[in-house]
């Protein structure tokens, strides 16, 4: 992972998604099989930009609040209950909170991941998304 070199939470953020995607791909080069690169905490919101190398994958784990995918290249196999499914550059795929899932690419991909991060078990501290920089 990266160290974190922006700014992360403001009143207003604007970001650039290429100029972002661009220093993800570059971070690859280097990193083991993804690297995550966040964008925003704002509250309980997340958004973290994720890069996985060719059969690059986040493990199995959960989210205690909703979260959403946007491919924005590549395709990412996207694991849940027991399905499966593809999903290609362009796709807008969610999920509900506390649902068990995985994430894995053939041939490598950029996502962007949107978390409500919500207390799990009554606690104050909001969830991080998986392999996100502090």
């Amino acid at each position: 992972m990266s160290s974190l070199d922006h700014v992360v939470s403001a009143a207003t953020l604007s970001f650039s998604l290429e100029q972002e995607m661009q220093t993800v791909r570059e971070q690859l080069v280097s990193a083991g099989e993804r690297i995550g690169r966040t964008l925003l905490k704002n509250g309980a919101l997340r958004v973290t930009l994720v890069g996985l190398k060719p059969a690059g994958s986040l493990r199995p784990h959960k989210s205690d609040g909703p979260i959403s995918v946007q491919v924005l290249e590549g395709t990412i196999e996207f694991e849940a209950g027991g399905q499966r499914w593809p999903l290609p550059t362009g796709t807008l795929f969610s999920l509900e909170a506390g649902i068990m899932h995985s994430v894995s690419s053939k041939t490598g991909g950029i996502f962007l991941l949107t978390v409500i991060a919500l207390p799990s078990g009554g606690s104050d501290a909001p969830a991080a998304p998986p392999d996100a920089d502090a």
